[in-house]
């Protein structure tokens, strides 16, 4: 009987610990994601200017980019919804979107496995439109849910 109930403590005390350690897991990774903090076109792109950086406060590209395959950057940092809304003068642009990943250095670059995402880098193909007002709108994943938005004339 002594011996039955050691067994039963043991077994006890051993799935005690494993139930501990499944849930601390589950804790460690249901950490809450950044919320959206940052918007920024950061570059266009085009075969008449080659790349332009784009300063913060900037409202215009300096470059008159007008033509075709005009290409824009927009940095996100945090995380917005998979569904940002892109246009220029109104008419939807479709892009893809990389996550980016700081390092010690503070640098954003492409992420390696494992490395922390802090948000995201969008590509967007102008697809022959020329010129005009570009936006770029989304809304945080976290409450509360803050919409930001950013723009840039494109000449």
């Amino acid at each position: 009987m002594y011996c039955m109930k050691t067994r039963v403590i043991a077994v006890i005390a051993v799935i005690g610990v494993v139930m501990a350690l499944l849930l601390g897991a589950q804790n460690a990774s249901a950490a809450m994601a950044p919320r959206l903090s940052q918007l920024k076109v950061v570059k266009v792109e085009s075969p008449a200017c080659g790349f332009e950086n784009i300063a913060e406060g900037q409202t215009e590209t300096r470059c008159d980019h007008s033509g075709p395959s005009i290409k824009v950057y927009v940095l996100e940092i945090g995380y917005g919804s998979n569904s940002p809304h892109v246009a220029l003068d109104g008419f939807e642009v479709d892009g893809t979107r990389t996550p980016v990943c700081a390092f010690q250095t503070g640098n954003l670059t492409d992420c390696t496995p494992g490395a922390k995402t802090v948000g995201y880098l969008y590509i967007f193909n102008l697809a022959g439109k020329q010129d005009g007002i570009f936006t770029f709108s989304n809304t945080s994943i976290n409450a509360p849910s803050d919409k930001m938005s950013t723009q840039l004339y494109i000449k």
